[in-house]
């Protein structure tokens, strides 16, 4: 098992899961951050830390396809170790529905 991030964190990139990773497994991209899987060591630490419910286990129906996203991802995007502060507009997205249509940038 490992941990994953979802669409939730669209636009809302809140980094409390950061601060609190013992090994670093997150990556950032423009508009959200995944889970490097191999070097996630589910601990399951950052999971109640994301106010936004964006991280689960890769266990949960419906998962595979953010397994992936979050696979293909931290090989492209930057490590990232600290937390740095949210977009300033990320309240008005924390409830949106189908944000990776919308809103999902593969570049950095």
């Amino acid at each position: 098992m490992t941990y994953i991030v979802n669409e939730k964190c669209i636009k809302c990139k809140l980094m409390d899961c950061v601060e609190v990773c013992p090994v670093d497994c997150f990556y950032e991209g423009k508009n959200m951050l995944v889970i490097k899987p191999d070097e996630c060591i589910d601990c399951g630490v950052c999971e109640p830390e994301c106010p936004v419910d964006a991280i689960k286990a890769d266990t949960e129906p419906g998962s595979e396809h953010w397994l992936e996203i979050n696979k293909k991802y931290s090989e492209i995007w930057p490590n990232i170790s600290e937390k740095k502060d949210p977009p300033t507009d990320h309240e008005k997205y924390k409830d949106e529905q189908n944000k990776f249509e919308k809103y999902f940038k593969e570049n950095i």
